[in-house]
């Protein structure tokens, strides 16, 4: 029903809003398990990216979405649900390896999982190095990685600000990289950074994006 809502409702609704451009659909298998790595620029990414593919993308989402009381609470719930996000508890070692068995669940279900390699957005446009955790989906999973790259999110929603403004988006995917020479060296951290590097190469490709050599870390609280 979630699903079917998402269908007939959310896309039409989005598309002729905001009438995005949307190019390499056809690089989207439309079966089994995929995991859509794409370049972050803001929070609407993990919105606009399920409303744009041909298929459901799941998320992960923070638990806080989904717990909230009253009507708010309702809708911001019914809302993530609808375009496929997972909750999951955030913030912690444990947590952010809860998080990775939730993804890997997603992507053993034959299911389409989304990931940021980044970690987190990026405020200056810039492409910064990616995290080693979708090498790990990849090559645990043994499934195909698509690279995606968005153009004008952050117009969208900037920073700060609660309600988005209707601006113009570019969703590119690329075609499919696949990592089956290397399946099952999960474990292996030359294996690991070799598979993120490409991917984030193959995402650069397609947003041409400056590229940053260093992680994208959240400023440390004062």
């Amino acid at each position: 029903m979630i699903n079917l809502l998402t269908k007939l409702v959310l896309k039409p609704l989005a598309r002729a809003v905001y009438r995005p451009v949307i190019e390499g659909l056809e690089n989207v298998p439309r079966k089994g398990g995929v995991i859509l790595a794409s370049n972050h620029l803001s929070f609407i990414d993990s919105v606009v990216i399920p409303l744009t593919a041909p298929r459901q993308v799941h998320f992960l989402a923070k638990a806080e979405y989904f717990t909230g009381t009253g009507l708010k609470g309702a809708l911001s719930r019914g809302f993530f649900e609808a375009i496929g996000a997972v909750a999951v508890e955030r913030g912690t070692y444990r947590s952010a390896q809860a998080s990775l068995q939730s993804a890997l669940e997603i992507l053993e279900a034959d299911k389409a999982f989304g990931i940021y390699p980044e970690g987190t957005r990026s405020l200056d446009g810039r492409l910064y190095r990616g995290k080693t955790g979708v090498a790990w989906l990849a090559l645990t999973a043994g499934v195909p990685v698509v690279p995606v790259a968005l153009e004008g999110p952050e117009e969208i929603l900037p920073v700060g600000r609660r309600i988005p403004r209707v601006r113009k988006v570019t969703v590119r995917f690329g075609e499919p990289l696949s990592f089956t020479e290397l399946h099952g060296q999960a474990r292996s951290a030359q294996a690991r950074r070799q598979v993120t590097d490409e991917v984030m190469r193959a995402i650069q490709e397609l947003s041409g994006q400056e590229v940053a050599t260093s992680y994208n870390e959240l400023p440390k609280a004062a």
